[in-house]
């Protein structure tokens, strides 16, 4: 047990560099708490004390603001960083040195009593905020960017954001920490590519408009334009 706190400790430490004492991490960190207060609710939903079981993660719930079902199934060396607000539902499956942030749910989109929460893989990295929804698989390794809403299976490695979540194109640069201010926009690709593509037709527009003599009014939509491909270029 001794052996299995330390490791917790540990896990702490290198997940958070603003841990600094040991003592700090033992009595200020709510999602070390909500682990240990989950551990021990598991063992009671297991041996079929279901009713102590809830009533201690409700318990938890209360102290940490970390609601984690003890039918949850949880790995080693998981990390909950800032956890108020995170929920992890009563079918979902956690591997091992997973870390989460604020806000994440791991939630079911279903009423059947089998299997309707997500599993999520080792080495996974889930930002601030997102969504997992439903009996799905996210790999090994994967990542899943702040506020995004995940209700595909996600294959090992990859990098989702948005919403729906998408898996980012090979273009893009791996993200090995998950920086969260570098994270691509799928949809800020898109709205590029199409102001980039009207700039082109409007420059072919004013050649045959030089061409012809035609009069055109001035488009008060320009400057719009320009101030919101100036928004995009300092990304």
């Amino acid at each position: 047990m001794f052996k299995r706190i330390a490791e917790d400790v540990k896990t702490v430490f290198n997940g958070d560099p603003a841990a600094r004492s040991v003592i700090e991490v033992l009595t200020c960190y709510p999602g070390l708490h909500a682990l240990w207060g989950h551990r021990i609710s598991h063992f009671m939903w297991n041996h079929h004390l279901r009713y102590p079981a809830r009533l201690l993660s409700h318990w938890t719930r209360f102290f940490t603001a970390i609601e984690i079902h003890p039918g949850a199934k949880i790995g080693r060396r998981f990390f909950i960083d800032h956890g108020s607000g995170v929920v992890i539902g009563e079918t979902a499956e956690i591997g091992e040195d997973v870390l989460i942030y604020q806000g994440v749910v791991l939630g079911g989109t279903s009423l059947n009593k089998g299997k309707r929460h997500p599993t999520i893989g080792n080495n996974v990295v889930i930002g601030t905020g997102a969504v997992v929804l439903g009996a799905i698989t996210i790999g090994d390794g994967a990542k899943i960017g702040s506020g995004s809403v995940v209700i595909r299976p996600v294959p090992p490695g990859a990098t989702v954001v948005g919403i729906p979540g998408r898996v980012v194109d090979e273009h893009h640069k791996p993200l090995l920490d998950l920086e969260h201010g570098n994270l691509p926009d799928p949809m800020a690709d898109v709205i590029r590519l199409v102001l980039n593509e009207q700039s082109k037709l409007e420059d072919r527009i004013k050649k045959i408009e030089s061409t012809t003599g035609i009069e055109v009014p001035r488009d008060e939509l320009k400057q719009k334009i320009r101030e919101v491909m100036k928004e995009f270029e300092q990304e």
